[in-house]
């Protein structure tokens, strides 16, 4: 009987990929195109134009309410995912983990259709619990990545994944976009088909996800469960270890806060797009879904592109020059960004970045963590990954509060971008691989020795 290979396995690798496929759907429609608008526009229709109202005690603006959101799903994953991590490495549930969340965040995304008029506040929670489920669910996802592929392939895979993830999310946004485009003609209103579209979310992360994830092998546990201890509390127990040991890797440690700084801003930019077009520039829904269907088609090639740069400089390198655009892209919208054309032109620059930033990120840190605890040191990593951010969206909602210029607040984020090219210009990446007990692959690019 032949064994199939349990690394390198063409069938598992496209199933792994796929799921990118499937929930990329909720980052593209939910978090990026329809959400924010939505929830801005139903709010000011229950305290007026560019008004506020109180929560807990707390003044909210309508426009800042959506990205307050963001940020309190992302701190709840702070708390949250480190602990799935760990109870993953210490159990044979990975699959299983991994499929009850897409479930539950699928669900939750379902039920955004009932979101109508004074229910924004029960809106914004259900987003919370749908993206929390999101984060979750990718930890498993993601910690998957350097059992199926070898290290000389994780590049490649990982940002294949990520450039059919743009596919997925785009394929979807464009069926969207045609819903409303002809919802006049069909009698439907445009805010019941903007709640159409963010169902149609939740049904595709449902039922491609569930194929995807039905492609992978369930691995026996990386550690055995110690006598007496239940996962939950081992869980407890391994996320306090972890935040000890994380200092026998200093590289992977600097890596892994300049990976949190410069992508919280990048995921910012993904959330906020459309409520700053919708805003600043007066575009309407339809225009608005166009730029998001551009950016998703080009940055899928921008992902492939960054993929071969990363093969000829090597990773970091690719990195560091999407970090140079970035920054210039934060500048750019803070001093000249004045017209609809402008901004066409902006978010093609962001497509080229895109991808490939992100997805040579997940690759290089694959590289930098000790075995049989990936699942527990990517839930640090995936509190700031596909459509989370805290600290930029926080930064974005309170600058736009106290300036009312979401322009200005753009600009405010290339704190961010700065800091973490910095901090990564520091990183040596041979000497993180070598620290995490991992053999450096030949092709990786000669570094110094660190400081």
């Amino acid at each position: 009987m032949t064994t199939i290979p349990l690394i390198n396995d063409k069938r598992e690798i496209r199933g792994w990929m796929f799921y990118d496929f499937a929930n990329s759907a909720f980052s593209t429609t939910v978090v990026t195109t329809f959400l924010g608008p939505y929830l801005t526009r139903i709010i000011e229709s229950q305290v007026g134009n560019k008004g506020s109202f109180t929560l807990l005690g707390v003044p909210i603006a309508a426009e800042s309410f959506f990205t307050y959101c963001v940020s309190l799903s992302v701190l709840l994953q702070v708390f949250i995912l480190p602990i799935l991590g760990a109870i993953a490495d210490y159990s044979n549930l990975k699959k299983r983990m991994m499929l009850f969340f897409a479930v539950l965040g699928a669900l939750c995304t379902i039920g955004l259709y009932f979101i109508t008029g004074p229910l924004y506040v029960l809106g914004g929670l259900m987003f919370i619990l749908a993206n929390v489920a999101f984060g979750a669910s990718i930890v498993f996802y993601n910690a998957y990545l350097p059992e199926i592929a070898s290290e000389d392939q994780r590049d490649k895979v990982s940002s294949r994944g990520w450039a059919l993830g743009y596919i997925g999310g785009g394929l979807l946004l464009l069926l969207n976009l045609i819903l409303y485009q002809f919802s006049e003609k069909l009698g439907l209103d445009g805010a019941l088909a903007v709640r159409i579209s963010l169902a149609s979310a939740g049904v595709w992360w449902l039922v491609f996800g569930y194929f995807a994830i039905k492609q992978l092998r369930e691995r026996g546990a990386q550690r055995q469960l110690p006598a007496g201890e239940t996962y939950l509390k081992v869980g407890f127990k391994q996320l306090s270890q972890t935040l000890r040991e994380i200092r026998k890797y200093p590289m992977t440690l600097r890596y892994l806060i300049a990976y949190l700084l410069y992508n919280d801003a990048v995921q910012t930019v993904i959330v906020v797009s459309a409520l700053f077009g919708a805003q600043e520039l007066g575009m309407d829904s339809s225009s608005l879904i166009l730029v998001v269907l551009m950016v998703q088609f080009m940055a899928f090639f921008g992902a492939l592109l960054f993929g071969v740069i990363a093969g000829k400089v090597g990773a970091k390198r690719a990195i560091v020059i999407s970090l140079l655009i970035w920054s210039g892209i934060a500048v750019w919208a803070q001093l000249s960004l004045q017209s609809v054309p402008e901004f066409w032109l902006l978010a093609a620059l962001v497509a080229i970045v895109l991808g490939g930033t992100q997805a040579l990120s997940r690759s290089l840190f694959s590289q930098m963590i000790p075995r049989e605890r990936e699942a527990e040191f990517f839930s640090f990593y995936e509190i700031s990954d596909k459509g989370t951010s805290w600290l930029g969206t926080l930064i974005f909602g309170l600058v736009t509060q106290w300036t009312g210029s979401m322009r200005t607040a753009i600009f405010s984020l290339i704190v961010l971008f700065v800091s973490g090219l910095v901090l990564l210009l520091t990183v040596n990446v041979p000497l993180a691989i070598r620290e995490a007990g991992n053999e450096v692959p030949e092709n990786l690019e000669v570094e110094p020795a660190a400081a």
